[in-house]
């Protein structure tokens, strides 16, 4: 008997083949475009890592850690998320207090909390607890906010992020304040409350400036003007600069840009990479690049388009926004638009830490396209 008819009758879909990658909750074009630029992270780490496969074995070991945590949370459904929101913002709340009580400091910060078995940044955890804790209590409320719903979101907002800032950790506080205030914008705020907001962040700079450590202040001064201080602060982005211009338009190929190899360039493997990138595959090898993140971009705005509550919606688009600020901030202050704060270029610069945070944030975005019911047609 052929049950076609009857379930277009019932307007419901028959179902499809599912193929085994489904099955496990992973989304093939996501995967795909994490797997492009996990293989160019590759490629340019055994070039800025002066050809030693020691440095991709230690990568190696770290995607594939990262890569397991993010499928097993793509396997977890999206009410779970939620559930635990207030639980996770409340553990990283209070994790972020005892770094500042008895965090280990390392190269001039505390950031670090060392409980013998295991030694992690606390400040990672918030890039996922602060948005998924503002979608929770914003997913039931009516577009567009009033002024008191956005007075508290702002408040949970600005506990993680002072607590990150004091440690000091300038670059990660913006990340999470990034991430809470997407949240806030895909909810529904007014344009009269943007633009107050606006205003009185620019009437609190001169406070914020008072309150900025020194060598906080250095690098704004530093990125007004690098050649004021050639040889001291402003040498890391005169360097950039170089390494970014002397690539041309196809750049002086693979291994044999100088800057990096002839060690002009400081951090080539972390947060400097791009003009590594860029020197040695010059502006058509860039473009790829940046093709590469769009293509991750979009198919995550269309993960927050698909998302079927408000909650999966806001806590998607969070993490989509976030993923975008890593790429422009870290583009931004390499090429010299924006000061240095300390972000590494996602999936690409060397390093464990954000790569865990940023592939779990994408098991989180899978878990929200692949968990979704199937609608009747029409």
């Amino acid at each position: 008997m052929n049950i076609d008819p009857v379930l277009a009758q019932l307007r419901i879909t028959p179902p499809q083949h599912v193929s085994p990658l489904q099955k496990f909750h992973i989304d093939v074009p996501l995967l795909a475009g994490l797997g492009g630029l996990c293989t160019l992270a590759f490629i340019i780490l055994y070039s800025s890592g002066g050809q030693d496969i020691n440095v991709l074995l230690r990568q190696s070991a770290r995607l594939g850690l990262a890569m397991a945590i993010m499928i097993a949370i793509a396997q977890i459904h999206p009410r779970h998320f939620k559930f635990y929101s207030p639980v996770l913002y409340l553990l990283g709340a209070l994790l972020l207090t005892a770094v500042l009580v008895m965090g280990k400091i390392s190269m001039g910060a505390q950031r670090w909390l060392d409980l013998g078995i295991i030694r992690f940044q606390p400040s990672e955890l918030t890039k996922l607890s602060t948005p998924m804790m503002i979608a929770w209590y914003l997913s039931g409320n009516t577009s567009p906010l009033r002024l008191k719903q956005l007075v508290l979101a702002g408040v949970l907002v600005l506990i993680p992020t002072a607590l990150i800032a004091k440690q000091p950790d300038l670059g990660t506080a913006v990340l999470v304040a990034s991430a809470g205030s997407a949240v806030v914008f895909l909810a529904g705020i007014p344009w009269r409350y943007i633009l107050a907001l606006a205003i009185l962040g620019g009437s609190l700079l001169p406070v914020g400036w008072h309150f900025m450590h020194g060598y906080q202040r250095d690098r704004v001064l530093t990125f007004l003007n690098p050649e004021g201080d050639p040889l001291g602060r402003g040498y890391h982005i005169i360097q950039s600069k170089i390494a970014i211009g002397s690539g041309g338009i196809y750049g002086k190929g693979w291994l044999h840009g100088t800057q990096a190899h002839l060690e002009f360039l400081p951090e080539r493997s972390t947060d400097f990479i791009f003009a590594v990138f860029a020197e040695e595959f010059g502006l058509v090898g860039c473009l790829g690049l940046l093709g590469l993140y769009l293509f991750v971009l979009g198919r995550c705005f269309y993960i927050v388009v698909q998302a079927q509550d408000n909650y999966s919606r806001l806590l998607a688009g969070a993490l989509t926004v976030t993923f975008f600020v890593y790429v422009f901030v870290n583009i931004g202050m390499v090429i010299g638009i924006l000061p240095v704060v300390g972000v590494p270029l996602p999936l690409i610069s060397y390093g464990g830490t954000s790569m865990v945070t940023l592939l779990a944030g994408f098991g989180m975005l899978m878990s929200v396209q692949t968990h979704r019911k199937l609608l009747p047609n029409g």
